[in-house]
């Protein structure tokens, strides 16, 4: 098409109509942007030009999916593809076919949607075409890591976030594969990608004042990296900022006020303002987001283990992403630690173990070297669980995760105690403390406080040191048939060890029993 029939009225209009498409999905008005988009498809039909047409298609229907609409999405998807069928060899069909490989992709049709990326990602290369590079590039990432291929996926991400800032892509297209990138990266669990890109899409929002669209999403990942990062403080106020941004939009496919009050949950809880906490995880599951984790640990703070253990039983018998499952399972593993239950524990801690193995970011092999520590001491196999302890405080540390590194500590120390070495402990004990001060983790910082006092209390009064070794082996999942056998006495003289137990400290149940000696550091 030559210069001269360029300046036609037409197409002056189509060029007006694309960009102030642009301009009302930057700005978050989805009906203005729709209608506009609607229209430039229409005209360019109407004006000889369906690659065009399909281009303006593509932009409408991305908007469909990402709205959650993907009927409406899916017949405005083939409406376009027949208008492409004597242009397939053209860009415009190249980026239809990537969102036809993502609605394979979301029917479990792997083999299709990989076709239809290669398709893509072939016509992205004959016709340099830079909006379809790197929306080819995504979709393949996504399919590697669909089939298990992690650090393909994480290469193929850092390919596209590179283009996206070097090569002249559209805003929208920086905005929603930005955000896509980071949400693979956290579902890899490689945090550290995620926080590096998290900061590229924060340095391009801050030149597109009017890209209101992705502002909601930028602070939520914002959230999250300040929260692993440490600075707590700053992570409290972005986590505010980004939920009265979210609620001001009705979306939550597009504006996460789910997530928002989430993170915003986390931070209250770990900060110890557990009313706030519990507020905001409310106000999370209102906006469509599971309150869980959060929830479940949340309910062990506040006083209820068995509560908690309960709702933990039911997570597990759920299934969920590989992600969201790795942080049921580590919560699992503390909570059913801390109410005795430490055979469902160690099948947590196996199963995370398991989940972690073929992923390569240390972050899956922090989580799961943490869970399995945490369990060998709970089963009094101390040598390994320093061991896994160890693994998992070095990844925390090169992850530049002080919270987490911490926590470890106090495991750690846990372990060096029973080693019966404490000096080692106390060494432990003092780092992490001035580690939770610094962040303002109230409630760690009065365990710590708690581990650090002498170990004689009041149960080491009242109960007989028989008693004191009654306890330990119900704590630790004992049946009082396994106890008598150990202790070579009857299970009558255990039963009734464990009825004075239960009368002396005045407490209902033997997992109340377990529960108190966890927390009163009896084993």
């Amino acid at each position: 098409m030559d210069a001269e029939s360029r300046e036609t009225p037409t197409f002056a209009r189509l060029d007006d109509l694309e960009r102030d498409a642009t301009a009302a999905y930057l700005s978050g008005n989805e009906a203005e942007s729709e209608a506009l988009w609607e229209r430039a498809h229409a005209e360019s039909l109407r004006a000889g030009d369906p690659q065009r047409a399909g281009r303006a298609a593509f932009w409408l229907v991305l908007d469909l999916f990402t709205r959650g609409e993907r009927a409406r999405g899916s017949g405005w998807l083939a409406r376009a593809l027949r208008s492409l069928e004597s242009v397939q060899e053209s860009a415009a069909f190249g980026l239809l076919s990537v969102l036809a490989s993502r609605q394979h992709l979301l029917q479990g049709e792997i083999d299709a949607a990989e076709l239809a990326a290669h398709r893509a990602a072939e016509l992205a290369r004959r016709f340099g075409d830079a909006d379809l590079m790197i929306f080819s590039g995504l979709a393949l990432a996504q399919l590697q890591a669909r089939r298990g291929r992690f650090a393909d996926a994480a290469a193929l991400f850092d390919e596209i976030m590179v283009a996206v800032t070097v090569d002249d892509v559209s805003p929208i297209a920086v905005g929603v594969v930005c955000c896509a990138v980071i949400d693979g990266c956290y579902l890899l669990f490689d945090f550290d990608r995620a926080r590096a890109w998290t900061s590229a899409l924060l340095r391009w929002a801050a030149t597109q004042p009017n890209a209101t669209m992705f502002r909601g999403k930028c602070l939520v990942h914002h959230v999250e990296t300040l929260r692993l990062s440490g600075e707590w403080p700053d992570a409290l106020v972005e986590a505010e900022r980004a939920c009265e941004y979210s609620v001001a939009y009705r979306n939550p496919f597009k504006y996460p006020a789910g997530a928002a009050f989430y993170e915003l949950g986390e931070l209250y809880r770990l900060r110890g303002n557990l009313p706030q906490a519990e507020a905001a995880y409310r106000r999370a599951n209102e906006y469509g987001q599971l309150p869980e984790p959060g929830l479940v640990l949340l309910q062990l703070a506040q006083g209820h283990p068995e509560v908690a253990a309960n709702a933990v039983h039911r997570l597990m018998s759920e299934r969920q992403s590989n992600a969201s499952r790795a942080t049921i399972l580590r919560a699992a593993v503390e909570i059913l630690i801390a109410t005795g239950d430490v055979a469902t524990a160690r099948m947590a801690a196996d199963e995370l173990a398991r989940l972690a193995e073929p992923y390569y970011a240390p972050a899956s092999r922090a989580l799961a070297a943490e869970a399995s520590g945490a369990v060998c001491l709970a089963e009094g196999n101390v040598p390994t669980a320093l061991a896994h302890l160890r693994e998992s405080w070095t990844l925390w540390q090169e992850l530049g995760a002080p919270y987490e590194a911490a926590r470890v500590r106090v495991l750690l120390a846990q372990a060096c105690r029973q080693a019966g070495d404490a000096a080692a402990a106390e060494l432990e004990l003092e780092t992490a403390r001035s580690v939770f001060d610094r962040l303002g983790a109230g409630p760690d910082v009065k365990r710590v406080d708690a581990l650090r006092q002498p170990r004689r209390d009041s149960a080491d009064q009242v109960l007989t040191p028989r008693e004191l070794q009654v306890i330990d082996l119900v704590a630790k999942g004992k049946t009082n048939r396994a106890i008598a056998e150990e202790l070579s006495i009857s299970e009558r003289t255990v039963d009734r060890h464990v009825s004075n137990i239960l009368l002396k400290l005045e407490l209902p149940s033997r997992s109340a029993a377990t529960a108190y000696a966890y927390r009163h550091h009896l084993l």
